[in-house]
């Protein structure tokens, strides 16, 4: 977790459209669920060929596109790597824009996002990987609309529209339409409904927002103009999240070095934890995790300095 003085922010907009709602029916306590399957999932030793002398740093991102050629995004000298479907390097892309990489994602369109909490920036790649939008000022921090202070993900919806997590710092969702331009922000630091303690990923199901309120231990549910639908707890501390087509919600918990699945009720599916990890026994610390079109699950990790593809054992 970065420190640093937290503003608080309180939700604006266009249409200046209020956050919190009255508490919704529905919110769940996942510990009133229990875990009834250990998921089966092997980790393919290896997997990842990187070109002689080259080396992994600090892995924070990872994810696929519709080829199935995957993205890492790590703390060394060629940030963004992509790796063919078996695994093989390809290319390095944009060397030069990055700080320290957080997260990276691939959109409908194949676009790449990064999300850069050194540099304060945003930015959408083409796949060729030129720049296509910068959201944020290059190094330079804030917390208006145009700035964000140490951002930690970012997620498109079906229309398009960008929702920022500024994470670290600001403890708040900024929303643009599909050409960059401002909508709405919401969110201050705090507990309660619509309040986070590092929002640290999210995802987008549909009209769903799911966002990864870490510090909080638990996920927090909106809709797509910010207001407060449910809470889900006892999923320990929301890392990652993706959400696969078929509607399961995927979690890093990564101070527990495990991986969740759960349904769209918020019922736990199953979980595992990942092995042969540098933390507290011997556990991994996944930071970001993509689910393949195939079920393969790919994570990135932090401290252990790897990604890592895990396979459904048959």
């Amino acid at each position: 977790m970065c420190d640093g003085w937290k503003p608080l922010m309180l939700v604006i907009g266009l249409s200046a459209l209020g956050v919190m709602s009255p508490r919704a029916a529905g919110q769940a306590s996942l510990s009133e669920h229990p875990v009834n399957e250990t998921l089966p999932y092997r980790v393919i030793p290896d997997f990842f060929q990187l070109p002689r002398g080259e080396n992994f740093v600090e892995v924070a991102g990872i994810a696929v596109n519709s080829q199935g050629h995957i993205y890492v995004f790590h703390r060394g000298k060629h940030p963004l790597m992509e790796f063919d479907e078996a695994g093989k390097f390809v290319r390095s892309i944009a060397d030069d824009l990055f700080l320290i990489p957080h997260s990276v994602r691939v959109d409908a369109h194949d676009n790449i996002w990064t999300v850069d909490n050194g540099t304060h920036v945003v930015v959408e790649l083409s796949p060729e990987g030129r720049v296509l939008l910068a959201l944020g000022k290059f190094k330079v921090p804030g917390a208006d609309w145009a700035h964000f202070n140490q951002p930690t993900d970012v997620a498109t919806d079906r229309d398009g529209n960008i929702f920022v997590v500024d994470g670290y710092v600001n403890m708040r969702i900024v929303k643009y339409d599909h050409n960059g331009n401002f909508v709405l922000a919401w969110g201050m630091e705090g507990s309660g409904e619509g309040q986070f303690e590092t929002p640290h990923s999210i995802a987008i199901d549909g009209d769903v927002v799911y966002v990864a309120d870490r510090e909080n231990s638990r996920i927090q549910i909106f809709d797509r103009n910010g207001r407060f639908v449910r809470q889900w707890t006892g999923i320990g501390h929301p890392f990652g999240l993706f959400v696969t087509p078929d509607h399961f919600v995927w979690v890093c918990d990564g101070y527990a070095g495990r991986i969740l699945k759960l349904a769209a009720n918020g019922t736990i599916v199953g979980t595992f934890t990942e092995p042969d990890g540098h933390g507290p026994e011997g556990r991994a610390d996944p930071h970001q995790l993509w689910v393949a079109k195939d079920g393969a699950i790919y994570v990135a990790e932090v401290i252990n300095w790897r990604p890592r593809k895990f396979l459904l054992q048959k």
